[in-house]
């Protein structure tokens, strides 16, 4: 019998995790759970004998993926996949995937109300300023810059966008005027939302280069990774511009020294939280599950990242 096992230190919502039951249950796998687990030796330990896996956050690092002789697909639930190691998936046949657009809106709400915040100072009581009629950059126009341009729509804002990925018109078909380099992006847009991933060509590379071509008033909000972020440029920023504010989903390791210099300029959340409400919780699980019957049943690699 097929083996499924979901692996979250930070477990799944139980609506969610019975939602993923009846999915494999359904086509005749059995489901074993491994949750709030406090050591990664116990993560290796449950995939030795497991089929497939389900993950959130969890690092799915070459040791685990040693350790699960039988494993044959690994799914992340949700958009990012940079705690699986690819090279490892690869080199033993293991299909890895993610769960694109599932939690999108989730992540892009939280874009807004980061930028709602450096808008309004933090909402410390001062007089702050207003989104609508403001140029708005997305940097990726991917599942959630669709949904930011949606919402920036209705504020009111003036939306611009680059990725060399998507097409021209499919941007302008969504009102989003489509920018051709990422320089041109930095230097038009008072309010940038990053949306890029993190692998060996976008670390570091939202730099001081970058950042000293924003407009008075600047503000960057990171829903991505924190290491795409160059860090020594971003604080060469907050000390050369004193209108520039950052916001971000995920404390950078500069964090104490923004917040011992530049205080309410920034907001961090404490862990990231683009993903964490109710609903994303359980699209991204079913998403999860029903890719994983997918795949063992019909062979379905739609979403394979290591290609």
């Amino acid at each position: 019998m097929t083996k499924v096992l979901i692996a979250t230190d930070k477990p799944f919502a139980k609506v969610a995790v019975d939602g993923i039951r009846k999915i494999t249950e359904a086509a005749g796998f059995e489901l074993v759970l491994l949750e709030k687990y406090t050591a990664q030796s116990d993560f290796v330990n449950a995939v030795a004998d497991v089929d497939a896996v389900i993950i959130r956050s969890d690092i799915a690092d070459k040791e685990v993926i040693a350790a699960a002789k039988n494993l044959k697909i690994i799914v992340r639930a949700g958009a990012g996949y940079d705690n699986i190691d690819l090279s490892a998936c690869t080199a033993h046949n293991v299909v890895a995937m993610n769960t694109p657009g599932q939690n999108s809106n989730a992540v892009a709400e939280l874009a807004f109300g980061m930028m709602l915040m450096a808008a309004r100072n933090n909402f410390d009581g001062s007089s702050g300023t207003e989104l609508r009629g403001k140029k708005l950059g997305i940097h990726a126009y991917g599942n959630v810059g669709k949904y930011v341009a949606l919402i920036a729509k209705g504020f009111g804002m003036d939306i611009y966008a680059y990725d060399p990925f998507v097409a021209k018109a499919d941007m302008e078909k969504d009102g989003v005027k489509c920018l051709t380099s990422v320089e041109e992006l930095y230097t038009v847009c008072q309010y940038v939302s990053l949306h890029i991933p993190a692998n060996d060509k976008t670390k570091k590379s939202v730099n001081f280069e970058l950042l000293s071509k924003m407009p008075k008033n600047a503000c960057l909000v990171n829903t991505a990774r924190k290491e795409v972020i160059d860090e020594e440029g971003l604080l060469k920023t907050f000390a050369e511009r004193a209108d520039f504010k950052y916001v971000s989903d995920i404390e950078p390791a500069c964090k104490a020294e923004i917040a011992g210099n530049y205080a309410n300029r920034f907001f961090f959340t404490p862990k990231k939280m683009g993903a964490q409400t109710s609903e994303a919780n359980v699209n991204a699980g079913l998403a999860a599950a029903q890719q994983i019957v997918d795949f063992i049943k019909k062979g379905d690699k739609t979403y394979q990242v290591n290609k």
